[in-house]
């Protein structure tokens, strides 16, 4: 357990949320420096949690072997369940409690095409995005899933190569006329730094340090700063590899801080919920003339409690139980690891 590495998830995915706050309650219109980093620089904790991800998913599963169809079945008994039922909810407020949400609207086709991760015009005409709006990086996920499950097959030594081959080959289908170009995006070879992060950290090429992953921590964070996602694999992605790379070398010095291990479990679920309850806290403020700043600071806790309540419910207990009777199987016997 990197506990570098899931400190950086954490803030990553809270990041986010306050990102997401600037845009429920304030339109993404700052008053502040502060609250103009999270309007415009706070989307970069999805490319962090890119980054992890490959990172993650390489170290996983190194000096493993595992079928390709177990390791996909592994990582949706992981991302499904809880994604599911987040979409689930959503839906139900579009459709029955549209005051709650009311920039999205119902239809079940798009509904269907979002819990099968399949990307798909919202019906309110904003774009390539799911019923649950942030699930657009989870059909990210699951196409480098996807395609690392095919890499798998090949020799580990051959896994990055292959891997990027692969990547290569799908953004240009992905420019062809008959195919979605929502995989053209570049963000996707975000997962291919993180893997060779994994590469560079499992062959020791990353080493304790102090120095230099400090100097790398303000670098990155300075061109965070100065560059917008117009070309985000360069101005967003590099950087993200670049946070990851200097907390790999710091690791040693965020051991004595087990109880990081605990924000970075609940990050995933703190990700698919909060949407919700900021959506809920909007309606309140809006419906009984509520203070914006104390709806805001009210939806903190609630977002906390409720994602780690859904990863010890939904995600451990769920996923450890599904994956405890597989291993009962007959060829099922490979185990992963709760990533």
């Amino acid at each position: 357990m990197l506990y570098s590495v899931q400190a950086l998830r954490a803030f990553a995915a809270w990041l986010v949320v306050f990102h997401h706050v600037m845009q429920v309650f304030f339109d993404f219109q700052a008053e502040s420096a502060t609250g103009w980093f999270l309007a415009e620089r706070g989307a970069i904790g999805v490319d962090i949690f890119f980054v992890i991800s490959g990172l993650v998913i390489y170290l996983s599963t190194r000096d493993k072997v595992i079928a390709p169809g177990r390791f996909l079945l592994n990582r949706a008994l992981r991302i499904v369940p809880a994604y599911w039922l987040y979409t689930l909810l959503a839906a139900l407020l579009i459709a029955y409690a549209n005051p709650v949400m009311p920039t999205q609207q119902f239809d079940l086709q798009h509904l269907l095409r979002s819990l099968l991760f399949i990307p798909a015009e919202n019906p309110a005409g904003f774009g390539l995005y799911p019923t649950l709006n942030v699930g657009w990086t989870l059909n990210y996920e699951m196409f480098f899933y996807l395609l690392f499950a095919f890499s798998v097959l090949a020799p580990e030594r051959l896994r990055l190569p292959l891997l990027a081959a692969l990547l290569l080959l799908s953004t240009g289908l992905a420019a062809q006329p008959w195919v979605s170009g929502f995989y053209a995006n570049a963000i996707v070879y975000e997962f291919l730094l993180g893997v060779a992060l994994g590469v560079a950290y499992s062959r020791g090429w990353i080493v304790p340090a102090r120095l230099w992953p400090m100097l790398a921590l303000l670098g990155a964070a300075l061109a965070i700063y100065l560059f917008d996602s117009s070309n985000r694999l360069l101005h967003w992605g590099l950087p993200s590899a670049l946070l990851v790379a200097a907390c790999l070398a710091l690791e040693p010095y965020f051991r004595t801080a087990s109880w990081l291990k605990g924000w970075g479990d609940c990050s995933y679920s703190v990700y698919l919920v909060h949407v919700l309850v900021l959506s809920l806290g909007w309606y309140a403020a809006q419906r009984f003339e509520l203070p914006v700043y104390a709806v805001i600071a009210a939806c903190m806790p609630v977002i906390a409690v409720l994602g780690w309540a859904s990863y010890a419910l939904i995600e451990r207990r769920l996923f450890s139980y599904a994956r405890a009777r597989l291993d009962d199987r007959p060829g099922y016997m490979q185990r992963s690891v709760l990533s």
